[in-house]
């Protein structure tokens, strides 16, 4: 029998802190992937001298963990990850030495540490907002009031495995048109449950063209305002890290 192999080196430092990360993606860095923000994000925890903590084993990484990214090209006021650290640190001085270190418009908002419970628990649903440029706020609000009567409204998206076909109505909690500045402008505000698969801005306006044959001339400009946990009864996103600021992890 062959012998298992003993990676060489010490082990390594246990952590002993876990800290949670609120983040922006803005302006041009929208367009970066969860690859290209991991690889920035690694690059600027060693300027930022972060006592990464890393996993065992011949291949050693930081223990670091992503939840919920936003698609590429989709800006986001609420981008989270997790790190732990070998030694304890104040979340506030890692937060500024952070955002220093990472290009401008990946911005780092809100740095706690982690109280028990999951992160991904706790992240429900999103509340999305979609800048159309040249569709008229009464179009727009015609097309919401055709898509919200409807029971079902499939839509099919390419995956890794092939193409799949959904429900975004389900998943939809609440869709509204909101006042903009611009009178040749629509806003659109949606609120929707994080679902499998993750029902994102774009298959909702799949799902509004094919109901209601609406037709922007340009793609809308998208933005995650929040995401965390949902109350229906308000069809509102709470803050995540409002337990680990308590200190209770519930």
């Amino acid at each position: 029998m062959a012998r298992q192999r003993v990676p060489e080196g010490p082990a390594p430092e246990p952590a002993v802190q876990k800290l949670r990360v609120r983040y922006a993606k803005r302006g041009r860095l929208r367009f970066s992937s969860t690859r290209d923000f991991q690889r920035a994000l690694e690059r600027a925890l060693r300027r930022a001298d972060v006592p990464m903590a890393f996993s065992a084993g011949f291949h050693p990484h930081p223990k670091i963990s992503y939840a919920n990214a936003a698609p590429t090209g989709t800006a986001s006021e609420a981008e989270y990850f997790e790190i732990s650290v070998t030694e304890r640190v104040d979340p506030e001085s890692v937060r500024v030495a952070l955002d220093q270190a990472l290009p401008d418009g990946l911005d780092v908002l809100e740095v706690v540490e982690a109280a028990p419970g999951a992160l991904a628990d706790r992240l429900q649903g999103s509340d999305w907002v979609l800048d159309f440029r040249g569709v008229r706020p009464e179009e727009l609000r015609r097309a919401v009031q055709e898509l919200l009567a409807l029971e079902k409204a499939e839509v099919t998206r390419v995956f890794k495995t092939g193409p799949k076909t959904f429900d975004v109505r389900s998943a939809v909690v609440s869709l509204d048109v909101e006042p903009s500045p611009r009178p040749d402008c629509a806003i659109l505000r949606v609120v929707v449950r994080h679902t499998t698969p993750a029902v994102r801005p774009d298959d909702v306006l799949t799902a509004l063209r094919a109901a209601t044959e609406l037709a922007p001339p340009t793609p809308p400009l998208v933005t995650r305002l929040a995401q965390g946990p949902l109350h229906p009864a308000t069809a509102g996103v709470a803050d995540p890290l409002a337990a680990d600021k308590d200190g209770d992890g519930a």
